[in-house]
Protein backbone atom coordinates (compact mmCIF):
# COMPACT_ATOMS: atom_id res chain seq x y z
CA UNK A 1 0.00 0.00 0.00
CA UNK A 2 1.43 3.78 -0.44
CA UNK A 3 0.92 6.63 1.15
CA UNK A 4 0.82 10.05 0.17
CA UNK A 5 3.92 11.94 0.12
CA UNK A 6 5.11 14.32 3.14
CA UNK A 7 4.15 14.48 6.91
CA UNK A 8 6.77 11.72 7.84
CA UNK A 9 9.32 11.77 10.57
CA UNK A 10 12.66 11.57 10.98
CA UNK A 11 14.48 10.90 7.66
CA UNK A 12 14.23 7.24 6.68
CA UNK A 13 13.06 6.81 2.68
CA UNK A 14 10.19 5.16 3.63
CA UNK A 15 6.90 7.29 4.29
CA UNK A 16 4.52 6.30 7.63
CA UNK A 17 1.08 7.25 8.01
CA UNK A 18 -1.81 7.14 10.19
CA UNK A 19 -4.11 3.98 9.20
CA UNK A 20 -7.60 3.83 10.82
CA UNK A 21 -9.04 0.09 10.24
CA UNK A 22 -12.35 -0.24 10.65
CA UNK A 23 -14.35 -3.56 11.44
CA UNK A 24 -17.66 -4.33 10.67
CA UNK A 25 -19.61 -7.56 11.67
CA UNK A 26 -21.46 -9.71 9.15
CA UNK A 27 -22.64 -12.50 10.69
CA UNK A 28 -22.41 -14.12 14.14
CA UNK A 29 -23.81 -17.03 15.12
CA UNK A 30 -22.98 -20.01 18.19
CA UNK A 31 -20.06 -21.38 16.29
CA UNK A 32 -18.25 -18.74 14.31
CA UNK A 33 -17.79 -14.90 13.35
CA UNK A 34 -17.82 -13.66 10.22
CA UNK A 35 -16.59 -9.97 9.90
CA UNK A 36 -14.65 -7.06 7.63
CA UNK A 37 -12.13 -5.12 8.60
CA UNK A 38 -10.92 -2.63 6.09
CA UNK A 39 -8.57 0.87 5.48
CA UNK A 40 -5.60 -1.09 6.60
CA UNK A 41 -2.81 -3.53 5.36
CA UNK A 42 -2.11 -7.25 5.64
CA UNK A 43 0.91 -6.87 8.68
CA UNK A 44 -2.35 -5.55 10.66
CA UNK A 45 -4.93 -8.18 9.41
CA UNK A 46 -2.13 -11.08 10.60
CA UNK A 47 -1.30 -8.98 13.61
CA UNK A 48 -5.31 -9.32 14.55
CA UNK A 49 -5.44 -12.67 13.41
CA UNK A 50 -2.40 -13.89 16.19
CA UNK A 51 -3.44 -11.85 18.87
CA UNK A 52 -7.46 -13.27 18.83
CA UNK A 53 -5.17 -17.10 18.46
CA UNK A 54 -2.99 -16.05 21.11
CA UNK A 55 -3.40 -13.11 23.19
CA UNK A 56 -6.64 -13.11 23.87
CA UNK A 57 -6.67 -14.44 28.19
CA UNK A 58 -9.19 -17.13 28.85
CA UNK A 59 -9.62 -19.74 31.85
CA UNK A 60 -8.18 -23.71 31.65
CA UNK A 61 -7.31 -26.28 34.25
CA UNK A 62 -3.41 -25.68 35.05
CA UNK A 63 -2.74 -27.63 38.04
CA UNK A 64 -4.22 -31.10 39.08
CA UNK A 65 -3.53 -33.35 42.11
CA UNK A 66 -5.09 -36.34 42.06
CA UNK A 67 -5.46 -38.44 45.05
CA UNK A 68 -7.02 -41.70 43.28
CA UNK A 69 -6.90 -43.24 39.94
CA UNK A 70 -7.28 -46.75 39.52
CA UNK A 71 -8.15 -45.97 35.81
CA UNK A 72 -6.18 -47.04 32.55
CA UNK A 73 -5.17 -43.55 32.04
CA UNK A 74 -1.90 -42.56 34.07
CA UNK A 75 -1.83 -39.13 35.83
CA UNK A 76 -0.05 -36.63 33.30
CA UNK A 77 -2.77 -38.08 30.62
CA UNK A 78 -5.91 -37.17 32.52
CA UNK A 79 -4.27 -33.86 33.65
CA UNK A 80 -3.50 -33.01 30.26
CA UNK A 81 -7.24 -34.25 29.08
CA UNK A 82 -8.51 -31.85 31.65
CA UNK A 83 -6.69 -29.04 30.58
CA UNK A 84 -7.94 -28.85 27.40
CA UNK A 85 -11.68 -28.82 28.67
CA UNK A 86 -12.95 -25.20 26.99
CA UNK A 87 -13.66 -23.60 30.42
CA UNK A 88 -16.37 -20.55 30.46
CA UNK A 89 -14.18 -17.34 30.28
CA UNK A 90 -16.52 -14.56 30.63
CA UNK A 91 -14.91 -13.63 33.80
CA UNK A 92 -10.95 -14.01 32.51
CA UNK A 93 -11.10 -10.13 31.92
CA UNK A 94 -11.50 -10.15 36.00
CA UNK A 95 -8.77 -12.46 37.17
CA UNK A 96 -5.09 -12.01 38.12
CA UNK A 97 -2.81 -13.98 35.66
CA UNK A 98 -1.26 -16.14 38.24
CA UNK A 99 2.77 -15.05 37.71
CA UNK A 100 1.13 -11.46 39.00
CA UNK A 101 -0.51 -12.19 41.58
CA UNK A 102 0.58 -10.50 45.08
CA UNK A 103 -2.37 -12.50 47.03
CA UNK A 104 -1.18 -16.28 47.01
CA UNK A 105 2.07 -18.46 46.60
CA UNK A 106 1.03 -20.26 44.16
CA UNK A 107 -1.10 -23.43 46.09
CA UNK A 108 -3.95 -22.69 43.77
CA UNK A 109 -6.42 -21.40 46.76
CA UNK A 110 -6.36 -17.91 45.92
CA UNK A 111 -9.88 -16.13 44.50
CA UNK A 112 -7.96 -13.62 42.91
CA UNK A 113 -6.62 -15.50 40.16
CA UNK A 114 -7.36 -19.48 40.64
CA UNK A 115 -10.71 -21.42 40.65
CA UNK A 116 -11.11 -25.04 42.20
CA UNK A 117 -12.36 -27.94 40.59
CA UNK A 118 -13.38 -31.18 42.64
CA UNK A 119 -14.14 -34.52 40.75
CA UNK A 120 -14.83 -37.94 42.67
CA UNK A 121 -16.28 -40.61 40.58
CA UNK A 122 -16.02 -44.11 41.25
CA UNK A 123 -17.40 -47.16 39.35
CA UNK A 124 -19.67 -49.76 41.40
CA UNK A 125 -21.33 -51.31 38.84
CA UNK A 126 -20.51 -53.93 35.65
CA UNK A 127 -21.14 -51.13 33.30
CA UNK A 128 -18.41 -48.99 32.02
CA UNK A 129 -18.78 -45.67 33.73
CA UNK A 130 -17.80 -42.58 31.66
CA UNK A 131 -16.16 -39.72 33.67
CA UNK A 132 -16.85 -36.57 31.98
CA UNK A 133 -16.66 -32.85 31.90
CA UNK A 134 -20.48 -32.97 34.02
CA UNK A 135 -18.48 -34.78 36.93
CA UNK A 136 -16.13 -31.28 37.14
CA UNK A 137 -17.95 -29.57 40.11
CA UNK A 138 -17.15 -25.81 41.19
CA UNK A 139 -18.56 -23.69 43.19
CA UNK A 140 -18.43 -20.84 41.03
CA UNK A 141 -20.76 -21.39 38.38
CA UNK A 142 -19.67 -18.86 36.29
CA UNK A 143 -16.65 -21.13 35.27
CA UNK A 144 -18.10 -24.34 34.58
CA UNK A 145 -16.41 -26.49 31.50
CA UNK A 146 -18.55 -24.73 28.43
CA UNK A 147 -20.37 -27.83 27.14
CA UNK A 148 -21.74 -28.17 30.75
CA UNK A 149 -22.89 -24.24 30.82
CA UNK A 150 -24.52 -24.43 27.45
CA UNK A 151 -26.23 -27.88 27.99
CA UNK A 152 -27.76 -26.74 31.34
CA UNK A 153 -29.24 -23.81 29.44
CA UNK A 154 -30.58 -25.67 26.83
CA UNK A 155 -32.31 -28.16 29.28
CA UNK A 156 -33.51 -25.08 30.96
CA UNK A 157 -35.06 -23.98 28.22
CA UNK A 158 -36.67 -27.61 27.17
CA UNK A 159 -38.39 -27.79 30.53
CA UNK A 160 -35.66 -29.67 32.62
CA UNK A 161 -34.75 -32.64 30.01
CA UNK A 162 -31.10 -33.64 29.85
CA UNK A 163 -30.18 -36.06 27.13
CA UNK A 164 -27.66 -39.11 28.55
CA UNK A 165 -26.08 -39.00 25.53
CA UNK A 166 -25.19 -35.19 25.83
CA UNK A 167 -23.22 -36.24 29.11
CA UNK A 168 -20.08 -33.81 28.39
CA UNK A 169 -16.82 -34.27 27.38
CA UNK A 170 -15.38 -37.17 28.34
CA UNK A 171 -11.84 -37.83 30.32
CA UNK A 172 -11.71 -41.38 31.22
CA UNK A 173 -13.56 -44.57 31.14
CA UNK A 174 -13.94 -46.60 34.52
CA UNK A 175 -14.53 -50.27 34.99
CA UNK A 176 -16.22 -51.75 38.29
CA UNK A 177 -13.63 -50.78 40.83
CA UNK A 178 -12.02 -48.31 39.50
CA UNK A 179 -12.27 -44.46 41.27
CA UNK A 180 -11.11 -41.10 40.14
CA UNK A 181 -10.63 -38.73 42.64
CA UNK A 182 -8.73 -35.31 42.32
CA UNK A 183 -8.61 -31.63 42.60
CA UNK A 184 -8.06 -29.08 39.72
CA UNK A 185 -6.98 -25.52 39.71
CA UNK A 186 -7.92 -23.47 36.46
CA UNK A 187 -6.14 -20.44 35.53
CA UNK A 188 -5.83 -16.92 33.45
CA UNK A 189 -3.28 -17.44 30.81
CA UNK A 190 -3.08 -16.73 27.12
CA UNK A 191 -2.36 -19.22 23.57
CA UNK A 192 1.33 -17.94 23.35
CA UNK A 193 1.94 -19.84 26.76
CA UNK A 194 0.12 -23.24 25.85
CA UNK A 195 -2.89 -23.97 23.09
CA UNK A 196 -5.09 -24.73 26.69
CA UNK A 197 -5.52 -21.16 26.68
CA UNK A 198 -6.37 -20.54 22.83
CA UNK A 199 -9.82 -19.10 22.72
CA UNK A 200 -10.44 -20.18 18.93
CA UNK A 201 -10.43 -23.39 17.21
CA UNK A 202 -9.90 -21.26 13.50
CA UNK A 203 -9.10 -18.11 12.65
CA UNK A 204 -8.62 -17.28 8.76
CA UNK A 205 -8.56 -13.84 6.60
CA UNK A 206 -8.89 -13.56 2.70
CA UNK A 207 -7.95 -10.46 1.01
CA UNK A 208 -11.25 -8.95 -0.41
CA UNK A 209 -11.89 -9.60 -4.53
CA UNK A 210 -12.96 -7.22 -6.10
CA UNK A 211 -14.11 -8.70 -9.80
CA UNK A 212 -15.03 -6.82 -12.89
CA UNK A 213 -16.47 -8.44 -15.79
CA UNK A 214 -16.36 -7.42 -19.53
CA UNK A 215 -19.77 -6.87 -20.27
CA UNK A 216 -19.26 -5.80 -24.39
CA UNK A 217 -16.69 -8.80 -24.25
CA UNK A 218 -19.66 -10.49 -22.56
CA UNK A 219 -21.99 -10.06 -25.16
CA UNK A 220 -20.41 -11.56 -27.97
CA UNK A 221 -20.72 -14.75 -26.15
CA UNK A 222 -23.69 -17.40 -26.83
CA UNK A 223 -26.11 -18.36 -24.17
CA UNK A 224 -24.58 -21.90 -24.09
CA UNK A 225 -20.82 -20.45 -24.05
CA UNK A 226 -21.89 -17.90 -20.95
CA UNK A 227 -23.14 -20.99 -18.89
CA UNK A 228 -20.29 -22.73 -19.60
CA UNK A 229 -17.91 -20.23 -18.35
CA UNK A 230 -19.88 -19.51 -15.28
CA UNK A 231 -19.73 -23.60 -14.31
CA UNK A 232 -15.93 -23.25 -15.13
CA UNK A 233 -15.80 -21.73 -11.46
CA UNK A 234 -15.46 -24.07 -8.86
CA UNK A 235 -17.37 -22.20 -6.59
CA UNK A 236 -20.24 -20.66 -7.37
CA UNK A 237 -18.95 -16.34 -7.93
CA UNK A 238 -21.16 -15.75 -11.20
CA UNK A 239 -25.26 -16.80 -12.01
CA UNK A 240 -26.87 -16.06 -14.92
CA UNK A 241 -29.71 -13.37 -14.74
CA UNK A 242 -32.52 -15.04 -16.25
CA UNK A 243 -34.53 -12.19 -16.99
CA UNK A 244 -31.92 -10.09 -19.08
CA UNK A 245 -29.38 -13.18 -19.73
CA UNK A 246 -26.52 -11.26 -18.49
CA UNK A 247 -23.51 -12.60 -15.81
CA UNK A 248 -23.87 -11.49 -12.67
CA UNK A 249 -21.45 -11.75 -9.73
CA UNK A 250 -23.92 -13.74 -7.32
CA UNK A 251 -20.98 -14.15 -4.41
CA UNK A 252 -17.40 -12.29 -4.84
CA UNK A 253 -16.21 -13.66 -1.68
CA UNK A 254 -16.44 -17.18 -2.78
CA UNK A 255 -13.94 -17.05 -5.03
CA UNK A 256 -10.85 -18.48 -4.18
CA UNK A 257 -8.05 -16.79 -6.55
CA UNK A 258 -8.20 -20.14 -8.65
CA UNK A 259 -8.15 -18.61 -11.69
CA UNK A 260 -10.28 -21.28 -13.51
CA UNK A 261 -12.68 -18.48 -15.01
CA UNK A 262 -9.18 -16.83 -16.40
CA UNK A 263 -7.97 -19.60 -17.91
CA UNK A 264 -11.64 -20.69 -19.50
CA UNK A 265 -11.94 -17.18 -20.97
CA UNK A 266 -8.49 -17.68 -22.51
CA UNK A 267 -9.40 -21.13 -23.44
CA UNK A 268 -12.53 -20.23 -25.67
CA UNK A 269 -10.53 -17.15 -27.19
CA UNK A 270 -11.97 -14.53 -24.79
CA UNK A 271 -9.07 -12.68 -22.86
CA UNK A 272 -9.79 -9.87 -20.47
CA UNK A 273 -13.41 -11.12 -20.05
CA UNK A 274 -13.22 -10.79 -16.49
CA UNK A 275 -10.56 -8.59 -14.47
CA UNK A 276 -9.74 -9.86 -10.67
CA UNK A 277 -7.73 -8.37 -8.14
CA UNK A 278 -7.67 -8.61 -4.83
CA UNK A 279 -8.17 -5.76 -2.85
CA UNK A 280 -4.90 -4.75 -0.64
CA UNK A 281 -6.68 -2.74 2.19
CA UNK A 282 -9.74 -4.92 2.49
CA UNK A 283 -9.99 -8.27 4.19
CA UNK A 284 -12.46 -10.83 5.25
CA UNK A 285 -12.06 -12.83 8.43
CA UNK A 286 -13.71 -16.04 9.45
CA UNK A 287 -13.26 -17.58 13.81
CA UNK A 288 -14.89 -20.46 14.41
CA UNK A 289 -15.19 -20.62 17.82
CA UNK A 290 -17.50 -22.92 20.52
CA UNK A 291 -19.00 -19.84 21.56
CA UNK A 292 -19.05 -16.25 20.43
CA UNK A 293 -20.74 -13.41 22.39
CA UNK A 294 -20.34 -9.88 22.75
CA UNK A 295 -20.53 -7.95 26.29
CA UNK A 296 -23.52 -6.81 27.42
CA UNK A 297 -22.69 -3.32 26.35
CA UNK A 298 -21.83 -4.27 23.24
CA UNK A 299 -25.20 -5.42 22.92
CA UNK A 300 -27.58 -2.96 24.48
CA UNK A 301 -25.47 -0.30 21.83
CA UNK A 302 -26.44 -2.53 19.05
CA UNK A 303 -28.76 -5.74 18.91
CA UNK A 304 -28.74 -6.01 15.17
CA UNK A 305 -24.53 -7.44 14.81
CA UNK A 306 -24.52 -7.78 10.91
CA UNK A 307 -24.84 -3.69 11.07
CA UNK A 308 -22.41 -3.52 13.69
CA UNK A 309 -19.17 -1.13 13.05
CA UNK A 310 -16.53 0.09 15.10
CA UNK A 311 -13.54 2.47 14.15
CA UNK A 312 -10.13 0.91 15.81
CA UNK A 313 -8.03 3.97 15.61
CA UNK A 314 -3.80 3.94 15.75
CA UNK A 315 -0.85 2.11 14.06
CA UNK A 316 -0.39 -1.30 13.80
CA UNK A 317 -0.65 -3.99 16.18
Amino acid sequence: MEGAGGGGSGGGSGVSYQRFPRVRIREMKDEYMKFELRDTDASMANALRRVMLSEVPTIAIDLVEIEVNSSVLNDEFIAHRLGLIPLCSERAMEMRFSRDCDACDGDGECPYCSIEFQLNVRCDSDQTLDVTSADLHCHDHRFLPVDVAQRALAAEAAGGYDAPEQRGIIIVKLRRGQELRLRAIARKGIGKDHAKWSPGATVTFMYEPEIHINEELMETLTHNEKLSWIESSPTKVFDLDPKTDQVIVADPEAYTYDEEVIKKAEAIGKPGLVEIYAREDSFIFTQKLDAVRLSDDIQDNDDQFGDLTRNIQGAAL
